[in-house]
């Protein structure tokens, strides 16, 4: 289960969690205070009046599945004059970290720029915050120019895709256990192969594709799974019917326990264009970052639509393999190799 998103900058529970963001950031960098009454004027005017401090942003707060309250925050600035919009004051309480809410935090800041148009987003981050630092670059985040020229402080930005040419996807995002992979197996998982085969990706079969061939695939995929060897993230539209789905497998050998790799990024037909490829990507890489994973690997037909996603998502290209892979008609195709570092 993901995190339940909401945009409400009057939450009673807002000014604990951007008190909470305050303290701790000043002691970080070395000017700790005991109450929020002694933070700097502009800090305690956010934690004393979030709605009025964030009158002109999207503030944006994460429950826990099975809790009440928010447990985690995040702002997206509104954008001033040619600059892009700015992700400020992330922010999950100690006892919520390491459970996907910051990634979807930040994923649906990001998701919301992308709706507004903008180009990019930017940030900025301590150079000693290495946890976040790493969500950020696993996010496809890069160091660009200083706007802001206090030491070890860096300047990060990431593109964004242009706008979606349908309404960009709120569909669902969570994990799946392995009892789900099973169960969606024969249907749902199963359908979204068949869509990517008959639709000409190259994902590792041939045309036609029997019901029976995937969704066996599948359930050897929940093996897996259940071994701890390959994450599982699957998209739920509005009716339940799942619209996309991305695994992560993780490196098996002695040397190659730093690693993983992304296999079989699918998004149904139906739904491509909203940014849905983005937000399954983004999901695995944030997992992989937060799980001690430092590098992914992946590899794509060559000049196929699923390149450009990952071009756009900060990926590398390492090389290109003539003839790698038949596609679905069986014409041998050249593969590209991409690499991108998450830790």
């Amino acid at each position: 289960m993901t995190a339940r998103i909401e945009e409400n900058p009057s939450h009673p529970r807002l000014p604990d969690l951007l008190a909470a963001y305050h303290l701790v950031n000043q002691a970080e960098k070395g000017t700790a205070v005991e109450t929020v009454a002694q933070l700097p004027a502009v800090y305690r005017a956010e934690v004393e009046d979030p709605a009025g401090a964030f009158a002109a942003d999207t503030v944006l707060l994460a429950t826990p599945p099975g809790e009440d309250l928010p447990a985690g925050c995040v702002v997206l600035k509104a954008p001033q004059g040619s600059r892009a919009p700015e992700i400020k004051r992330l922010w999950v309480a100690p006892e919520a970290r390491r459970k996907g809410i910051a990634q979807a935090l930040m994923a649906e800041a990001m998701r919301r720029a992308a709706v507004s148009g903008a180009p990019a987003v930017r940030l900025t981050v301590w150079n000693w915050r290495e946890e976040p630092l790493a969500l950020y670059r696993a996010l496809g985040f890069g160091t660009v120019a200083s706007w802001d020229e206090r030491p070890d402080l860096l300047c990060l930005e990431k593109p964004l895709p242009e706008r979606p040419t349908r309404p960009v996807s709120a569909d669902r995002v969570e994990r799946l256990t392995p009892d789900e992979v099973r169960a969606h197996a024969p249907a749902g998982l199963a359908a979204l192969l068949l869509d990517a085969v008959d639709s000409g990706a190259s994902v590792g079969f041939l045309a036609p594709l029997a019901v029976p061939e995937a969704a066996a695939w599948w359930t050897r995929v929940a093996e897996e799974a259940a071994e701890g060897v390959r994450d599982v993230w699957a998209a739920h539209g509005p009716d339940g019917s799942l619209t996309g789905v991305v695994t992560l497998v993780r490196g098996g050998t002695a040397n190659g326990r730093h690693r993983g790799e992304i296999s079989r990024l699918l998004v149904h037909r139906s739904a491509r264009g909203g940014g849905l490829g983005h937000r399954l990507l983004a999901t695995a890489e944030a997992h992989a970052a937060a799980t001690g994973l430092t590098l992914l690997v992946l590899d794509t037909q060559t000049d196929s639509p699923a390149e450009r996603l990952y071009r756009s998502a900060g990926w590398t290209a390492a090389g290109t393999i003539p003839d790698f892979a038949a596609d679905p008609a069986g014409v041998l195709r050249a593969t590209t190799l991409y690499h991108k570092r998450v830790g």
